[in-house]
């Protein structure tokens, strides 16, 4: 007599085993990752400590990193003390950070679109243009922008520094913007069409929170470029009002006389990288994805 097979057994699909590697394996691994993350953290935690130490401590061997005679804020009031004040010069960082990224994200987006779902002629010469400026050095042409922005009436202007910025950050994010839109099937636009949706409507309630990941990426990379820069700002910017952290950071660090004030730089340091970290932990999830976006079909 032949066996009964259920049907639940026989369309049951053959399942390979997973095999999970020993505890000693899975512990070693653990470990190492901690001990990576930890290399990663030590300088920023570093950096965090000494701030709260004296200025007179700030000055002397760096072991151990944290305070021993007490916390002090006394590296952030010498560093407010500086021109106009640390949250003034912190506001215009911001200005041109959040600027930059704006601008970047809705001009990258449009023309990742366009070379993305649409034909024109020449297309493929202009984005391998536009990719081809990537590889010119931007120290080489500070003298034709510094011109183009005297003629324009904004040398010396937080917009003036936003649109130079926009203008470096355009070609990788238009390349970004545009893997992304590849990656969205195009049965989608074609079953929304068919629903209605046309023109800027299709783009912004259809294919934009496909792309969000791309747009974020997009977004923090040049909030993150922009806040940092520092030359631009440099030769751009001539009035001490409208400098920004990094110039502040570099004037703390040249000091009065040749002695630096290690506590303040330190503590214009750990300034700087507080809104960095805390805007790349909120979008890390969409900034990973979207620098694999259209990496695999």
């Amino acid at each position: 007599m032949s066996d009964i097979v259920t049907g639940r057994d026989a369309v049951r699909p053959h399942q390979p085993v997973r095999h999970r590697p020993p505890k000693r394996i899975r512990l070693a691994q653990q470990a190492a990752s901690i001990l990576v993350a930890a290399l990663f953290l030590f300088p920023l935690v570093w950096t965090v400590l000494v701030t709260f130490k004296s200025k007179a401590e700030s000055a002397q061997p760096p072991l151990p990193p944290w305070p021993v005679n007490g916390w002090s804020l006394e590296n952030y009031h010498s560093l407010d003390q500086f021109g106009a004040g640390l949250m003034h010069y912190a506001e215009n960082s911001l200005v041109i950070a959040f600027g930059t990224a704006a601008l970047t994200v809705v001009v990258s987006t449009l023309a990742g679109y366009g070379f993305s779902r649409f034909r024109f002629p020449m297309k493929g010469a202009f984005f391998i243009l536009i990719l081809a400026t990537m590889m010119v050095p931007f120290q080489s042409i500070l003298t034709p922008l510094f011109l183009i922005l005297t003629r324009l009436h904004l040398n010396n202007s937080l917009v003036g520094l936003i649109l130079i910025y926009v203008t470096l950050q355009l070609p990788f994010s238009v390349f970004m913007m545009r893997n992304a839109f590849d990656a969205v099937p195009r049965e989608i636009a074609e079953a929304a069409r068919i629903d209605g949706a046309r023109g800027l409507k299709l783009l912004v309630f259809v294919l934009g929170p496909l792309v969000m990941p791309g747009v974020a990426s997009v977004g923090l990379i040049a909030f993150l470029n922009a806040w940092n820069e520092f030359l631009g700002a440099l030769v751009f910017l001539s009035d001490q009002d409208k400098y920004t952290l990094p110039i502040l950071v570099n004037a703390v660090r040249q000091g009065h006389f040749g002695a630096i004030d290690w506590g303040a730089v330190q503590a214009g340091v750990a300034v700087m990288m507080l809104p960095c970290l805390a805007l790349f932990l909120i979008l890390q999830r969409y900034y990973i994805r979207g620098l694999t976006a259209g990496a695999v079909k």
